[in-house]
């Protein structure tokens, strides 16, 4: 199985700030699944490399790709646009619930755009970029995702 975690960092991908949010998701994910592959990638605020990145790792088959960065209300914020751009079917539950869940702890989490969804059956979810929210969001969402994954694939029904 594969997974992608694609950090979206003007900062990060300059080489201007160390990417700390990405290699922390990377780490929960071999956690909870160790028998998946993993791979990272740093991109720029860019909406034509974000959406072709993840395009990118649908076509290699990635089951699961998690973007962190990009969902804020910045002007080069942009990963939920790219994101929409190649969803086939929004999974908002998923958003909402990494939104209500974090904002108990900082009510800035009500500003994260961040969005999800489908790509054929690749999940595709946008975290924050601070290393804590990327962290606590797929904490939120971590008890959902191995079953979304299976629905997803064709594998299993709904309980």
């Amino acid at each position: 199985m594969l997974f992608a975690v694609l950090t979206i960092s003007d900062r990060c991908s300059r080489g201007e700030m160390t990417d700390t949010a990405g290699p922390a998701v990377a780490a929960k994910l071999r956690a909870a699944w160790p028998e998946a592959e993993i791979a990272t990638h740093l991109l720029p605020d860019d909406e034509e490399k974000i959406a072709a990145a993840l395009l990118d790792a649908c076509a290699h088959s990635a089951a699961l790709i998690l973007t962190v960065g990009g969902t804020g209300l910045g002007p080069r914020d942009c990963t939920p646009e790219a994101t929409r751009r190649i969803i086939d079917r929004e999974a908002p539950g998923l958003a909402e619930a990494m939104r209500a869940r974090t904002a108990e702890h900082n009510k800035f989490a009500w500003l994260s755009r961040g969005v999800a969804g489908l790509n054929g059956s690749t999940l595709i979810v946008n975290l924050p970029g601070s290393e804590r929210g990327a962290t606590e969001c797929l904490a939120a969402i971590a008890p959902l995702i191995r079953h979304a994954l299976d629905v997803a694939a064709g594998g299993v029904s709904h309980p």
